[in-house]
């Protein structure tokens, strides 16, 4: 008797914790802020969001039959790009239309919010695919810069439906919003400190280190083996980008570094359809293409000055 009552009150202590964690939780108050779209703004707003933090990386469609699977023109910020347990997420999510169509009832606080801490106008918490506990850090005009360009892009009709995370993840994640803590932007004459500012805005970590159930294993980071699978049935993994000279980038001089992501620029680049038996790349090397050679310098120095990692990862597999 006294075990079962032990074992009911531990029950009502548990189901007690995760009612509060459901119904008060995430707890992130809205700023009180108003961004004007000034045309310098918007510029910055375009360059961050197409070829440094990528936003419409995910938030457009892109086209996979294709290198890079390069995004779909005129579909600039309609979202659907679906993440799921084929791809190692704990859950369904898709990513949400970011255009006036879907944002228009939003304030910019609650953009701001979203973008920097992860909760969503309702209040319901975001999943980490956007690296907001990243973007929370970034200098406050970087972030009104941004808003003020997805405030003047087209308006793109089209409802996506709100993700599904699997349990326990849809209990974790109440526990993952945080308040930000923008920080100012370094000079870009200090090339280590701007690099690394730099690389967390374009979300280098994310993608080239080890995951576990959508989460990356930070003690691993940036030694690359991060796993994707495609809807094709290839699977991609990440490259290792420490500074290591057998299985990273220690060979690789600043010249080859930027030509690696000037070569698919555009404006001189057409991508391919991919033919049987060719590796994609999950990696929007025609977003990063258009990053400022200034910046793209700061960014391998900074990759330099990390610790090198012997890490050989598998090369990615094409679709049998």
């Amino acid at each position: 008797m006294i075990l079962g009552g032990v074992g009911v009150a531990l029950a009502v202590i548990i189901l007690g914790i995760i009612l509060y964690l459901v119904w008060f939780l995430p707890n992130v108050p809205l700023k009180e802020l108003s961004v004007e779209s000034t045309p310098a703004r918007i510029e910055r707003g375009k360059y961050l969001a197409n070829h440094v933090m990528v936003c419409m990386d995910c938030h457009s469609t892109r086209d996979w039959s294709k290198f890079s699977g390069p995004m779909v023109a005129g579909t600039e910020g309609k979202g659907g790009e679906i993440f799921d347990q084929k791809m190692g997420f704990p859950g369904h999510f898709e990513s949400p239309n970011i255009t006036p169509f879907n944002l228009k009832d939003w304030t910019d606080a609650e953009i701001y919010r979203a973008i920097t801490s992860g909760v969503s106008k309702d209040g319901h918490p975001l999943f980490p695919i956007m690296p907001y506990m990243a973007y929370g850090t970034l200098e406050t005009e970087d972030i009104y810069s941004v808003i003020a360009y997805i405030r003047n892009i087209p308006s793109l009709e089209n409802t996506v439906p709100r993700s599904n995370p699997t349990f326990p993840m849809n209990i974790i994640l109440h526990l993952m919003p945080a308040k930000d803590n923008p920080q100012v932007s370094p000079p870009v004459t200090d090339s280590l400190a701007y690099g690394e500012y730099l690389a967390r805005a374009a979300g280098c970590i994310e993608c080239h280190t080890p995951a576990e159930h959508g989460q990356i294993i930070k003690s691993l980071a940036y030694t690359g083996g991060r796993e994707f699978q495609m809807p094709d049935g290839s699977l991609l993994v990440s490259s290792n980008i420490t500074p290591d000279e057998e299985t990273g980038i220690g060979r690789w001089t600043e010249e080859t570094f930027i030509f690696r992501f000037k070569t698919y620029d555009l404006a001189t680049f057409e991508p391919q359809a991919l033919h049987k038996g060719q590796v994609q790349s999950i990696m929007p090397w025609t977003m990063y293409a258009g990053m400022d050679t200034t910046d793209l310098t700061a960014i391998y120095k900074y990759l330099h000055s990390l610790k090198p990692v012997n890490n050989k990862v598998m090369k990615s597999k094409p679709p049998m």
